[in-house]
């Protein structure tokens, strides 16, 4: 009885166990799937977040014409839609990572089991059970830690991936998402990266060898070790093979085919000064997050065919002036050599080198204000320092357009007379300011056009005198010039300094007969998503001249390119109507040309960063036209010819040459003088009456007539 008694007795502990082991299962079930919906609906996540899924996609530049001038990212990556996936891409990455994709609903159970038991048995990890989902949410959403919280995490996320997306949809996340080695982000950068090709031209080895780098992308890249590349490459394919994806035939013949690669070629060194200079306005106005991560489309003004011819023009240019300035000096000269800090050479000696000449241009589209092509400098990998909008320098005598603008507009004419003499001037608080011309010679009486055509400094200086400086600093402003201008004497010849770009912008004044269009570099910033952030497309115009003063001046400048310190222009066959002015400063320290046609105005500048001389009669007329004249040789072979057009208002007399005033019989240097008809000489000329047998001729009409054109002897 007693035996029969203890046994009961155990049998009802035992039930008791069970019931309270069941209990504690029960109990850790509910804890757990407490645990589980507490994480699925506080620790993942949101619904609105996986809906609002926006991946790092690279901001692309373009030129006017479509061409991509360079991209900005934080990782290379550009999305692909599902539908321009080829099948077999698709086949082989389910074939490799998830053949039971299609069957599951975010996680495989049976695959877990599978890999749970062979670990188990095996006593260590031998493989993991991650579908394609957990690795989509693992990359979105978690990291790669490995830990069993982390694990319940990435299950639940891929749960709720999969009640959100369909299934290509999370295919395209995968593939536009995963790191393929060498900075690309995504299949269609890994494309461009291994073989230069788009997404949709890869063929089946190609996509066999991207599926391979999955597992393990800085292992199995083909530019680290060709043959882990090829292995992985291979693994691919057997699995392919095995889902019947290819025959077995096909299989013998793709894995024994070899990698070949194909580099991009480098398409981001066409414009770096002017692509960096967007840069850099992109991120003060969006963010660097936005420029590096938001898929932006910036779409520019350059022209990217003229952008190399400028560049072209510029270096060959630049390296002329290197090579005879290298040829000339040794490197010992303290003028144009200097030692490299922290350098030494094999036997320990200072290593020294030349300096080096750089240059700068820019190129403007009259009627819109585009930039069609900036050249900051020789070599954006030696300096990124842009030049053409960064640097400031002394323009020489190519501000002078501003100071016989403020004449004409002031009651001058071209015809009028000032002296070429020597001056001597009293600057306060320092001592007394003798200025000479460019060939240290005075050439006495002359009309402006001829002192501007000339480039002589004494009577731009005298005119600026009669004017005030003020005054001619008002139109400078009123055309362009944003740099602070002194108001002294000097000013006439270019004494303060301004940048390339804001000078090249404010000559377009003169073709654009007074009306000021400011540059501009955007035309259009789009989203991702296709939504415009900036449209510039509307083009700011403001009068700033009558165009009866922008046409007298443009005409005088004229006389500069045909007849004057920037002919070379004409001996290098540039035969377009034309006007601009060169510029020299002092010590031959700044070359510079700025010159226009009805169509496009560009400039030039060429020096040396630290101001030292470029040598003696190295000037704007040796070294600036030569560019400008190629470039816009070039820029204007598609081009009509057209002149610039002669607003109303305007006159046509021949007057003398030594008076200025209405021409006679008598007068011996005549030329047929263009004048604002409020503004017209009336008296006939004083220094040689008429014999009355000659009527003076009035007004002529015919536009085609040009100061280059007419009956002026001696001057050109």
């Amino acid at each position: 009885m007693t035996s029969l008694s203890e046994q009961r007795r155990k049998q009802r502990r035992l039930r008791s166990y069970l019931f309270l082991g069941a209990g504690i299962i029960v109990l850790a079930a509910i804890l757990g799937i407490w645990r589980a919906w507490t994480v699925y609906e506080t620790d993942l996540p949101s619904f609105e977040q996986l809906h609002n899924i926006e991946q790092s996609v690279n901001t692309k530049i373009y030129d006017r014409n479509g061409i991509l001038l360079r991209e900005y990212f934080s990782e290379n990556r550009v999305l692909t839609p599902y539908r321009d996936m080829p099948d077999h891409l698709i086949e082989m990455l389910l074939a490799s990572e998830d053949r039971e994709f299609y069957d599951h609903w975010g996680i495989n159970l049976r695959r877990v089991g599978v890999v749970a038991a062979n670990n188990l048995i095996k006593w260590e990890i031998t493989g993991g059970a991650s579908t394609v989902t957990q690795q989509v949410a693992r990359m979105l959403f978690l990291n790669r830690e490995q830990t069993l919280n982390r694990k319940i995490k990435e299950a639940l996320t891929a749960i709720k991936l999969e009640r959100t997306y369909s299934k290509q949809e999370i295919l395209e996340f995968y593939l536009n998402q995963h790191y393929f080695a060498r900075g690309a982000y995504g299949v269609a950068a890994a494309a461009r990266t291994y073989f230069d090709k788009t997404v949709q031209e890869l063929d089946r080895n190609e996509c066999a060898m991207l599926i391979g780098l999955l597992k393990a992308p800085n292992v199995n890249t083909p530019f680290r070790s060709m043959e882990k590349a090829l292995a992985a490459r291979n693994r691919v394919l057997y699995s392919y093979f095995a889902v019947d994806g290819i025959t077995e035939s096909e299989f013998d013949s793709l894995r024994n085919e070899p990698i070949r690669l194909q580099r991009p070629v480098e398409q981001t060194g066409l414009a770096p000064y002017f692509t960096e200079t967007i840069r850099q306005y992109l991120i003060d106005r969006y963010g660097e997050d936005e420029v590096y991560s938001g898929g932006l489309r910036v779409f520019t003004t350059l022209d990217a065919g003229l952008q190399q011819v400028a560049q072209s023009s510029i270096t060959k240019r630049v390296d002329s002036l290197r090579r005879a300035i290298e040829e000339k000096y040794p490197l010992s000269s303290t003028r144009y050599a200097y030692t490299l800090p922290d350098t030494v050479d094999e036997n320990g000696d200072s290593i020294r080198v030349h300096k080096k000449v750089q240059g700068a241009f820019v190129a403007i589209e009259n009627e819109t204000g585009d930039i069609l092509a900036m050249v900051g400098g020789r070599s954006f990998d030696d300096s990124e320092f842009n030049r053409a909008v960064q640097a400031l320098r002394q323009p020489g005598s190519a501000f002078k357009p501003f100071v016989y603008t403020a004449a004409i507009d002031n009651g001058y004419r071209p015809t009028d007379i000032v002296d070429d003499a020597p001056i001597v001037l009293e600057i306060p608080g320092s001592k007394e300011w003798r200025p000479g011309n460019y060939d240290k010679k005075f050439s006495g009486p002359m009309t402006i056009r001829d002192a501007l055509r000339r480039s002589r400094n004494l009577v731009a200086i005298r005119l600026l005198l009669k004017l005030a400086p003020a005054e001619v600093i008002y139109y400078a402003k009123r055309m362009g010039i944003t740099s602070d201008l002194v108001p002294v004497p000097s000013l006439a010849v270019g004494a303060s300094e301004v940048r390339l770009v804001e000078l090249v912008s404010s000559y377009t004044v003169f073709p654009n007969q007074g009306i000021k269009i400011p540059h501009r570099m955007i035309t259009k910033v789009v989203d991702r998503y296709g939504r415009v952030l900036e449209d510039n497309s509307s083009i700011p115009r403001e009068e700033v001249l009558s165009p009866q003063t922008a046409y007298v001046v443009t005409d005088m400048l004229r006389s500069v390119v045909d007849a004057g310190t920037a002919r070379r222009a004409r001996w290098m066959g540039f035969s377009r109507p034309a006007g601009g002015k060169t510029g020299t400063s002092n010590e031959f320290a700044d070359n510079w040309f700025v010159g226009f046609t009805p169509q496009i105005t560009a400039g030039t500048w060429v020096g040396f960063d630290d101001k030292t001389s470029l040598g003696a009669r190295e000037d704007g007329a040796r070294n600036a036209v030569p560019p400008w004249t190629e470039f816009m040789i070039a820029a204007h072979d598609s081009l009509p010819l057209i002149g610039f057009e002669e607003p109303p208002g305007l006159v046509r007399l021949d007057v003398c040459l030594e008076s200025g005033q209405l021409a006679t019989d008598r007068c011996l240097e005549v030329r047929n003088e263009i004048f604002r008809v409020d503004n017209q000489p009336t008296e006939s000329c004083p220094l040689h009456p008429s014999s009355g047998r000659y009527v003076t001729p009035r007004a002529q009409n015919d536009r085609l007539i040009s100061s280059d054109t007419t009956k002026e002897r001696g001057h050109f």
